[in-house]
């Protein structure tokens, strides 16, 4: 039986996941929680070596629809090996993208169908969809700017018109799943950004305790 809380962080590249990420992680350290961290695509040894695949720039290749069963190969080893266990003992996950990023970038950014890339994540996660997703949101330029083009991934490589499509598409899934999706704006000191977050998760955190 499910008893923790799952929170992921959401948005285009360069907005801030991994940072909020960590700000969530000591708030919660030093609320006295049981917490566990991981990311996607990884988190597993399976899922790690997917993860090399999908980001190495030399598989510039790779197809939308082989990114999409790919990304749900993972996070379902993930779901199973990880996230599953942490909630069943009552832990807070803190999750670095999850369902609703190949829906942005696969969907919205690659041009696959929304069913179908919803239906084969839907049986990835085997029913363990976040309680609550924090989508950071920021222009493409800007974030893009903030990772630098010296280590850009093959992701990240993508035309900005793509990166354009996939923000749009986190501000559809948050207008399309208002109960779950929260839009923060992330062009803003860190600091902001994350007491907006955290107003808003502290309550259920606490209630782990």
């Amino acid at each position: 039986m499910r008893k923790g809380y799952f929170i992921t962080l959401e948005g285009p590249d360069g907005a801030g996941k991994t940072t909020q990420l960590a700000r969530l992680l000591a708030a919660a350290a030093e609320a006295g929680v049981p917490v566990v961290t991981t990311r996607e695509p990884g988190g597993t040894a399976v899922g790690d070596a997917v993860r090399g695949i999908l980001l190495d720039p030399q598989y510039g290749e790779i197809v939308p629809l082989t990114e999409a069963l790919l990304y749900a190969a993972s996070r379902a080893q993930l779901v199973q090996e990880v996230i599953k266990p942490a909630l069943t003992a009552g832990k807070l996950v803190l999750c670095d993208r999850f369902i609703d990023s190949s829906l942005a970038y696969q969907v919205y950014g690659g041009g696959l169908d929304f069913d179908f890339v919803w239906r084969t994540n839907l049986a990835a996660v085997d029913g363990c969809l976040p309680d609550k997703t924090f989508v950071l949101n920021i222009e493409p330029q800007v974030g893009l700017a903030r990772r630098g083009a010296a280590a850009a991934d093959r992701m990240e490589q993508k035309p900005l018109a793509f990166h354009q499509r996939v923000q749009q598409g986190f501000l559809q899934l948050a207008e399309r799943f208002p109960e779950r999706l929260t839009v923060v704006e992330a062009d803003r000191p860190a600091d902001e950004v994350f007491a907006e977050i955290w107003r808003q998760a502290a309550p259920h955190v606490a209630a782990l305790r």
